[in-house]
Order: structure tokens, then sequence, then C-alpha cells
């Protein structure tokens, strides 16, 4: 009784504190104003080159040419987006690109969700583990330039607009991450469909695409900006300049310098062309900063989830 009475009245034992991970603590008043003045230098480097590309677009050549131009446009003028829209050959590159973008991004999801949905049953479909292996064997190693060239031209694509689509129509890194997310989908839901009765393609369609929304507009931005950027293949595939997109007429009539064809454009071109110079590059960043916020809500989701799981 006595020893009961001791270890009930002797204190209780002092645990030590539970440490918690640095990044977890909350954080000092110091700690807090150096993270914000490194994300403001920060945002303000990642920002300012574009603001400075719209500034230069929208001044006076003569501001352009003294220098003048820092932050906000000087004597503002459209005289830039005036001339590149007024003449056919960069209007037409637009919609060379809006267009290519637009469908080579559509046949390319298409194929990738298929092409991804039956990869994930290696074990029911003969001869899928080997397709799988030979798509990841192309992120690997490439045929290059000269045997790429001669299969389009064999294939009788030379100048038209499938060779812009058709030879990268299907990208090994999207096909993983869209398969990776699909093997992560329980397999119960898609087993009681086909209980049900429901085929394949009605699985895919009904049930698979609507709760992979977001891995799907991953790659469909990854795609689409691929598409748009794009300006090598229209110069190995495309001799005929009515068929350019607007990445490839940047790259040979501005940056290159090459004359546009008519003289009294030519003589505007040199007076502004800086300005025209800048006014291209905001219209071939435009379309991308239209779509993308649009689709950055799921492009965390998409990109862990397809990529980490599985």
């Amino acid at each position: 009784m006595t020893e009961t009475r001791s270890a009930e009245t002797r204190p209780a034992e002092t645990r030590p504190a539970e440490t918690r991970p640095v990044w977890m603590e909350r954080p000092t008043v110091p700690t807090s104003v150096i993270k914000a003045i490194v994300l403001v230098v920060v945002a303000v480097i990642m920002i300012y080159p574009f603001v400075y590309v719209i500034s230069v677009s929208l001044s006076s050549p003569d501001a352009v040419r003294a220098g003048d131009v820092l932050l906000f446009p000087i004597d503002p003028t459209l005289e830039a987006y005036r001339i590149i829209l007024s003449n056919g050959l960069v209007a037409r590159a637009l919609l060379v690109s809006v267009g290519v973008t637009a469908v080579g991004t559509l046949l390319s999801v298409v194929l990738t969700v298929t092409l991804a949905y039956g990869l994930t049953r290696t074990r029911d479909v003969p001869g899928a583990r080997i397709i799988l292996y030979l798509v990841l064997f192309t992120m690997l190693f490439s045929a290059g330039i000269i045997p790429n060239y001669l299969l389009v031209k064999s294939l009788g694509l030379l100048d038209t607009y499938a060779a812009l689509i058709i030879p990268v129509a299907v990208s090994a890194f999207n096909l993983v991450v869209i398969r990776n997310f699909f093997m992560n989908l329980p397999q119960e839901l898609l087993d009681s469909a086909r209980v049900d009765g429901a085929s394949e393609w009605q699985i895919l369609w009904r049930i698979v695409m609507p709760l992979s929304k977001a891995a799907v507009a991953v790659i469909a931005l990854f795609y689409g900006v691929a598409y748009w950027n794009d300006f090598f293949h229209a110069m190995i595939y495309l001799n005929d300049t009515e068929k350019w997109p607007v990445q490839l007429v940047l790259r040979q009539y501005v940056l290159g310098g090459s004359p546009f064809g008519d003289q009294a454009v030519n003589e505007q071109i040199q007076l502004v062309a800086k300005n025209l110079q800048m006014a291209v590059v905001v219209l071939a960043t435009i379309p991308i900063l239209v779509v993308y916020p649009f689709l950055q809500r799921f492009f965390t989701t998409g990109v862990l989830t397809g990529a980490i799981k599985g």
C-alpha cells in the first residue's frame, strides 16, 4: 500500500516537447518580410520583359530609336499592329497557326487518350506491353531530321498542313502522364460497368473521361503550346509561304530580316523595325495567355496525379 501511495503522489515525469519541422513553424516577422521581398523581386523580373515588349510595340518609332522606352509606352501608336495586320502574309499566318493548333490539339488528345486507355490493360490486350515499350523507347531515341523528312516525303505530306500535325500527333511524355492517371482510377468502378454490360468505348467516354478532366486539360495545354510555338517543322516541310504559321513568319521576316515582297511595306517595316518585332511577339503570345487561365486550375492536379502516383 505504501508503495502504491508513493507512486500516486510521485510527480508525473515531464515528456520532452515534440519538435515540429522548420517549414511547419509559424514564420517570424523578419522571415515574412524577406519572403515578400523575394517574391516581389521575382515577380518583377518575370513580368517586366513582357511589359517592356508591349510598351515598345505601342510606342512611336522615334522614342524606340532614342531608347526612351523603359516601362510605359511613349507617344502611343498602333502603327506596328496596323502594318502587321494590313499585310496579308502575317494575317494569314495567324489564321494558319490558330487552325493547326486547334486541329492538332484535338487530334493529339483523342489519339493520346485512346492509346493510353488501351495500354492500361497490358495483361488483357495482346501486344500492349510491347507497344508500351516502343512508346517509351521514343522518349530516349529519335529518328533524326533526315529520316523524318524522307518519311514525310514518301507519304506525300510535303507542303501540306498534315506535315505539321501527323509527325508529332502523339507525345510519349503526355501518353505516360495520362496512362498513369487512368491506372489510378478505381478498378472496381470499371469492373462494375463491365458487369452491367458497358463496352470499353462506353467506359472510356462515360466513366473514365469525366473523372480525368484535370489530366486531359493538362495534356491539351501541353499539346496546344507545342503546336503554337512550333516553327521548325514548318521550316522543313513547307515551301509555300502562304502556308507558313506565324512563328515561321516571325523568324524569317522579323528576326531574319527577309523582305516581305512589298516595297512600300518594307519601307514601313524598316521605319519601325523594333516596334514590329515586339508587336509580332505580342500577337504570338496572346492566344496562350488567353487560354491558360481557364486551364490553370487543372494544371497542378493533373500533373502531380498523373506523374507521381501509379
